[in-house]
């Protein structure tokens, strides 16, 4: 049966099994957050380092990594990466601190940088054809999709029966599938790009993106004094700015950024980074205000955003039809505009009562960003020769996992912001916990429980209020940062061709 199948497809079957747990471990702990978060005792600002250390650093490595992987070969870095996957999340399972659980998604980041840019590469060597190109990463986007979809139902249903480290150890069986699977299909012989790896360069990249990062979360989400936190911003900038002289002025560089060059792969990067951003920061939203303030169950919270993660599975192959049917500049923006719409709409629904048009808006939510997802994918790869994939595929994966990571901070510092100044406290509570559990939700569940019954009730009602005020708020902004894209994507895409894999 096998013999009869193109041994294209077959390693396409293959990367996309290698790509599924990465993407499953990117959703599965956005429901396991309320159950995590008082067990480990963590803070506010540690759980949003424990759910965006993953893809930050996975955006800081993912250059490096995949030019590792045309130097020494992409079969050989994709199983080192499963198997770095699959230490890390036994070691993540059983974290008994925040902040060893924060080194276990370290570790996990790295496994999955090791991953991701191969994925991409390998598809883009493999089909040259422009049409099987856009089925093949139409497909690869519905995997996506789908492991994003499952992830959130299966951590619902082991936290329904296990403790909040099956979240991580449901990995290990399935590396235990994949790894073998992919052994025998990927080809053993490649080509590889001679030259060294640029150790430095990767560390340069890397500590620029962390710092940044590091000087948002700490200036506006932390409290800590501005001149530090500027400080530490102005370090990542420079680092960054350093890395990109290094590239510009190197023969062979780690990231070719010669690739800007292309309108479509700027459209791409652009569509990748804010609509990758909106979705993982909506998702992270919605996960607590169904669980904290809507008093769900975390299966019963999954099986809400079903729609969503359901609709974004048979995105990926509708967006590749589309864009040959109808040019990716009309997908591309349309896509984007009606998610918008969707944002706007969920961002005043109703979640205590809802009725059949919140499914409906979230899954067409779902469908739309990611056809936008896989739209941006067409536009990079198809703005490529074959000889570019794997710098295409680390610069497009960078972006997704930027733009999580991002999202996530921003989603998550913007939050803070909106609830400090939203939550109404009750009289006569200390200043000291007033001001903890005026940080996050999450901080005043915690001052909550130290506290005698009546003033507890009056704070965690207080706690529901600010909560669902912030949600609509940040929808509503993501719906205008979202409609903003679309026509920002119409208008670059407009003087260049539409069909998918046009080149310049």
């Amino acid at each position: 049966m096998l013999s009869a199948i193109p041994q294209r497809w077959l390693v396409l079957f293959a990367v996309m099994l290698a790509f599924l747990p990465v993407v499953i471990d990117m959703t599965i702990l956005h429901v396991a957050i309320p159950v995590l978060t008082p067990a480990l005792g963590a803070t506010g600002t540690e759980v949003l380092w424990i759910i965006d250390i993953y893809p930050l650093l996975m955006a800081g490595l993912l250059v490096p990594m995949g030019t590792l992987a045309d130097r020494i070969g992409t079969r050989r870095v994709l199983l080192t990466g499963l198997l770095v996957f699959g230490v890390a999340s036994l070691l993540a399972a059983f974290s008994t601190t925040p902040v060893m659980l924060i080194g276990a998604r370290v570790l996990l980041a790295i496994g999955g940088s090791m991953i991701m840019p191969c994925v991409l590469g390998v598809i883009r060597k493999t089909f040259e054809d422009e049409r099987e190109r856009a089925m093949a990463l139409g497909l690869w986007g519905t995997v996506g999709a789908a492991g994003a979809a499952v992830g959130p139902l299966i951590g619902g249903v082991l936290l329904e029966h296990y403790w909040w480290g099956s979240v991580f150890l449901i990995n290990v069986p399935i590396m235990l599938v994949v790894a073998p699977v992919a052994y025998a299909l990927l080809p053993r012989r490649e080509a590889t790009t001679p030259g060294k790896w640029a150790f430095g360069q990767a560390l340069i990249l890397l500590v620029g993106i962390i710092s940044v990062v590091y000087g948002i979360k700490s200036g506006v989400g932390a409290g800590q004094p501005l001149w530090r936190a500027g400080l530490v911003l102005f370090l990542g900038l420079a680092m960054l700015t350093w890395f990109a002289r290094i590239q510009l002025r190197s023969a062979e560089p780690m990231l070719d950024l010669s690739l800007f060059r292309h309108p479509a792969i700027v459209v791409g990067m652009v569509m990748a980074l804010v609509a990758s951003g909106a979705l993982a920061g909506v998702e992270l939203t919605l996960a607590q205000e169904l669980q904290y303030v809507l008093d769900k169950t975390p299966l019963q919270a999954g099986l809400v955003m079903v729609p969503i993660m359901a609709a974004a599975a048979v995105g990926g192959p509708v967006a590749g039809y589309l864009s040959n049917r109808f040019g990716l500049r009309l997908v591309a923006s349309m896509s984007m505009a009606i998610a918008a719409a969707a944002l706007a709409y969920l961002a005043h629904a109703d979640f205590h009562a809802p009725d059949w048009t919140v499914p409906t808006a979230l899954a067409v939510l779902g469908l739309t960003l990611s056809i936008g997802l896989t739209a941006s994918s067409i536009a990079i790869m198809g703005a490529v020769d074959a000889s570019k994939g794997g710098a295409a595929g680390s610069l497009e994966a960078t972006g997704y996992e930027l733009g999580s990571g991002l999202g996530i901070t921003l989603f998550g510092v913007f939050m803070a912001s909106v609830y400090t100044s939203t939550i109404v406290l009750p009289p006569h509570l200390e200043p000291a916990l007033g001001a903890q559990a005026a940080r996050s939700i999450s901080d005043s569940i915690v001052v909550a429980q130290g506290l005698a019954t009546d003033q507890a009730d009056a704070l965690i009602m207080a706690a529901k209020a600010a909560f669902s005020t912030t949600h609509s708020i940040l929808l509503t902004a993501a719906a205008i940062l979202i409609a903003l894209l679309s026509v920002v994507v119409f208008l670059m895409l407009g003087s260049h061709p539409e069909k998918v894999g046009a080149h310049e």
